[in-house]
């Protein structure tokens, strides 16, 4: 299409549209990034009302993309929607070249909050959902690094996970219902189905109504054949980790045993590529109120898997983790911390980090530092779980102690935090480059993995931090780039197909939280197989035929489209 016409073609949806249309170059310029390494500019940016925008918008798009098919013009003329809330996504999944449909600006509502959920819209940000359930003392837990920041319909778009994880697993374990509008425009309830409620709905006929099959029964009806015919190979893709966002998870649809059909666990994690969702239903858990962690320090990761197996089975709210580098990094520019903490807490802070200073200057600083945190009702039960940990690993001679009060244990989660903000600010030339950022293999599999994942990275003498959810052998890894170089596109294919041949080798993910978008969906089939991806093409035509929701991820994606899109500044 000729942007040029943009602001007369796009004002036909506005008679039946009462949100914003904005087609200015200041805004499509905004909406041409999110938080990942790409940049690809919008056509327009809607800003929806409510949910009969959304339904609006989607109508409209297929009347203009049909009219446009039956008068033969080109395929560049389609147009799709790219559904977008906070914008925080690293994996390029929240930008395309068409519709960009933001809920941040309307739909943000929390809608209902009760002792056992909340329902919410996409655009609300998490720290305004979580300020309206801590209110009754519940949590949804499976919050990101970024909770400040991002906001639920992405958190559900690309199942994200956090720092408590290792116990409350994933958002995909707190969806009770999602509404969604759907290809045709219509918006569905998706929920879990009972063995008897799905084989009823199997069984019928499917009714057209206006002309139409109703397309949710359609949706159920051959995403459950399609799991049947595959199910062997379907069960057995399965990544052997604790957490993924990799491709679309079959695997979690369908239960055998108990015959419960879920495809809210199908949609979650789907990148907006399935539909658009417009309601939340979480279930939520209490609040604890009273935390703290036990830090341990490792000289070196030939024990580290064996520390995570005895660590384990204490059942820790997190064990998190970041190296040495990061360690250095809070050191060297800890005066940065005094702008977010005002003096006195900055002094206070700075007098913890004594120890870790003197650390430094005596050349034993860490390779990795283990933050084990517990949550409990009283200061009394937190501090015997720490204690009865402390003893159990004193066996491996490390370095530990418990954090003497929740400034010290600030202390460490800002340096888990901000470490790698640090080095991107104090390293002039270079900018993010998320590529790398989000691999998982099982724990056990720790010792022999991060040193030869260190090795390959370092090869291209590239400047990064690692930090991660070691509970989980999850690792973030985000070098600094300079996207400039002619050569940058080279180095992260290269870079991304050795990290993920060694990701394969060890029956890991190469996602835990972050999802595919632009960075991973071409090497889908490095961690599937092609039979796998091809049953994720056949999951999207089910849900999307005509390819109007977030087109590129998922499915279809190829390194050409990486190199097309990566930031030249």
């Amino acid at each position: 299409m000729n942007t040029k016409n943009n602001s007369s073609f796009f004002d036909t949806l506005k008679p039946a549209f009462t949100g914003d249309i904005d087609y200015t170059d200041e805004t499509r310029t905004t909406y041409s990034e999110d938080a990942s390494l790409f940049s690809i500019r919008p056509q327009v940016i809607v800003f929806p009302k409510n949910t009969q925008d959304v339904q609006t918008t989607v109508r409209w798009v297929n009347e203009f993309n049909t009219r446009n098919t039956n008068n033969g013009t080109d395929s560049k003329s389609h147009l799709s929607i790219t559904p977008r809330s906070a914008g925080t996504d690293m994996s390029g999944g929240a930008i395309g070249a068409s519709i960009i449909m933001d809920f941040t600006r309307y739909m943000n509502a929390v809608k209902e909050v009760t002792s056992e959920y909340a329902v919410v819209e996409p655009g609300c940000y998490f720290r305004d959902f979580d300020k309206a359930t801590q209110k009754i003392n519940r949590y949804m837990p499976a919050f990101t690094a970024s909770r400040e920041i991002n906001a639920m319909g992405g958190m559900v778009g690309n199942n994200s996970g956090g720092e408590k994880a290792i116990k409350y697993g994933k958002t995909e374990n707190y969806i009770q219902e999602l509404k969604m509008v759907l290809n045709d425009g219509n918006v569905y309830t998706f929920k879990p189905l009972t063995s008897e409620e799905l084989q009823t709905l199997v069984q019928q006929k499917l009714i057209e109504t206006a002309g139409a099959v109703n397309l949710q029964t359609e949706v159920y009806k051959k995403i459950y054949e399609l799991i049947l015919e595959n199910y062997d190979a379907v069960m057995s893709a399965k990544p052997d980790v604790s957490k993924n966002s990799a491709g679309y998870y079959l695997w979690n649809v369908f239960d055998k045993k108990t015959g419960m059909f879920d495809i809210c666990r199908l949609i979650v994690g789907s990148q907006g590529t399935l539909g658009i969702v417009t309601e939340i239903t979480f279930s939520l858990v209490p609040v604890k109120k009273y935390s703290n962690l036990l830090v341990v320090f490792l000289p070196s990761l030939e024990h580290v898997s064996q520390l995570v197996a005895e660590i384990v089975p204490f059942k820790p709210d997190s064990l998190e983790t970041f190296d040495d580098k990061s360690m250095i990094l809070a050191i060297i520019f800890f005066f940065d911390f005094f702008k977010q903490m005002g003096f006195w807490g900055a002094i206070r802070l700075g007098l913890s980090f004594m120890p870790e200073a003197l650390m430094t200057a005596t050349g034993g600083v860490p390779k990795l530092i283990l933050m084990i945190e517990f949550d409990g009702e009283t200061e009394e039960e937190v501090k015997a779980k720490l204690e009865e940990v402390y003893q159990h690993i004193t066996q491996f001679g490390y370095t530990m102690h418990i954090a003497k009060d929740s400034i010290e244990a600030e202390k460490y989660w800002r340096i888990r935090h901000e470490s790698f903000n640090l080095l991107r600010k104090h390293t002039k030339g270079k900018r993010t480059a998320p590529f790398i950022d989000d691999v998982i293999v099982k724990p056990e599999y720790l010792a022999e993995f991060i040193p030869k994942l260190k090795k390959l990275i370092d090869e291209y003498k590239l400047d990064y931090t690692i930090q991660g959810h070691l509970g989980n052998g999850n690792f973030h890894i985000i070098p600094l780039m300079d996207l400039t170089s002619p050569l940058s596109a080279d180095v992260i294919l290269e870079l991304s197909h050795k990290v993920y041949d060694l990701v394969v080798e060890y029956h890991g993910s190469i996602t835990a939280e972050h999802n595919d978008g632009i960075i991973r969906t071409p090497f889908l089939v490095e961690q599937f197989g092609q039979k796998i991806v091809d049953l994720f093409a056949q999951v999207k035509h089910i849900f999307d035929p005509d390819n109007i929701f977030n087109p590129g991820k998922k499915v279809g994606g190829t390194f050409e489209d990486i190199r097309t899109a990566l930031k030249k500044k």
